[in-house]
């Protein structure tokens, strides 16, 4: 069973940065970050998928993921010592105002994934950006 709990959400203004984390506990091959705003469907906005070494413990392959909305504005990142996952945004839009998601699955994802292929959801955070 893999638990997940975000952080970091808040308000902001139009052109500034905010950095959220995911605290998992479990396996957690494959993460991602989800947002969805009031009245419209859950979008994906950036995935990780990692390969360790199971007798070493440490990353032998990482690939990263990104929407074209977000992609040169959003980092995902995944400190795998501590088992959390981070999304660093800049030059945050308007648009960008959502409840923000963290999934997780047990299996390597590839680069095209859809909210059914996570089996593990976070409550979200939400993220308010006023123009």
């Amino acid at each position: 069973q893999v638990q997940l709990q975000e952080s970091g959400g808040g308000s902001v203004q139009s052109g500034g940065s905010l950095k959220l984390s995911c605290a998992a506990s479990g396996d957690t091959r494959c993460m991602a970050w989800f947002r969805q705003a009031p009245g419209q469907e859950r979008e994906w906005v950036a995935h990780i998928t990692t390969i360790t070494s199971s007798a070493t413990i440490t990353t032998l392959d990482s690939s990263t993921h990104y929407a074209d909305s977000v992609k040169g504005r959003f980092t995902i990142s995944k400190d795998n010592d501590e088992n959390t996952l981070s999304l660093q945004m800049n030059s945050l839009k308007p648009e960008d105002t959502a409840m923000y998601y963290c999934a997780a699955v047990n299996s390597y994802c590839g680069p095209l994934v859809r909210a059914a292929d996570f089996r593990y959801w976070g409550q979200g955070t939400q993220v308010t950006v006023s123009s």
